[in-house]
């Protein structure tokens, strides 16, 4: 802890150039390392949307199968009603062969035409169920084909990607590694700041230089006065209008 406080102070009391010179350098790394990722282009993020899209298409495809067993089960339920109202019908009609009277058998016969009804009715619902169960069958063989075509689609996007990675790998690494070593030289409150302006630039230029009197960043010109306050590298300058640190052009 005692050296730590001790290492942030020996940064603190580093000159305004060497620590804008670190910046710059840093800068300069991160920027090496931006150009890979450019590289790489949209790549990882088409790679992890098509693994969304694989995934989405994997729950769509069960549920649906879960909606068919169901649907089946359903099917079965109503055969088995149906089973149930036959045997009655016939077991009312055999009664009617023995009532006594005239209102027994219309009773019976009333029965008769309920289950008959009811075997109507379950017959009805299992039509249905087979025409949904007909349509969610298409829908998951065309989900099935969606889910093959993406499967082969993220398999040679991430071959692309695995080419790319292993002929930049070995840079990156290097480059990543020269950046923790030169954030090593820079006071944690310059790099929480610095790291803050760079993940807001569009381009990821944290630290820019002047050109032809304009910042580097987003091209607002700069007064005399204030070049010259950066030329004399006495003090930490950042542009008014896009926040970046600003340093003369000697500094490449």
């Amino acid at each position: 802890m005692v050296a730590d406080k001790n290492k942030i102070a020996e940064l603190q009391e580093m000159p305004i150039e060497e620590k804008l010179r670190a910046l710059y350098e840093l800068q300069q790394v991160h920027s090496e390392i931006d150009k890979i990722n450019i590289l790489r282009g949209e790549l990882p993020l088409e790679v992890q949307d098509l693994e969304d899209d694989i995934a989405g298409l994997h729950t769509r495809i069960n549920n649906l199968q879960d909606e068919v067993k169901q649907l089946n089960v359903s099917i079965s339920g109503k055969k088995s009603e149906i089973n149930t109202a036959q045997n009655l019908i016939k077991k009312y009609q055999e009664q009617q062969n023995n009532v006594r009277n005239n209102r027994e058998f219309e009773s019976l016969a009333k029965e008769i035409e309920f289950q008959t009804l009811e075997i109507e009715l379950c017959e009805k619902r299992i039509r249905e169920f087979t025409a949904q169960i007909t349509v969610k069958n298409s829908t998951i063989d065309e989900a099935r084909g969606n889910l093959e075509n993406r499967e082969l689609e993220v398999k040679t996007k991430k071959e692309e990607l695995s080419d790319i990675t292993a002929d930049t790998e070995k840079e990156e690494k290097n480059l990543k590694d020269k950046a923790a070593e030169i954030e090593q030289r820079i006071e944690p409150r310059l790099i929480t700041a610095y790291k803050r302006i760079r993940s807001n630039a569009r381009n990821g230029l944290a630290v820019v230089t002047v050109q032809r009197d304009a910042c580097g960043g987003c091209y607002a010109n700069i007064p005399p006065q204030r070049q010259l306050d950066i030329r004399s590298r006495k003090k930490v300058i950042v542009c008014e209008y896009c926040g970046r640190i600003l340093i003369d052009n000697t500094e490449n």
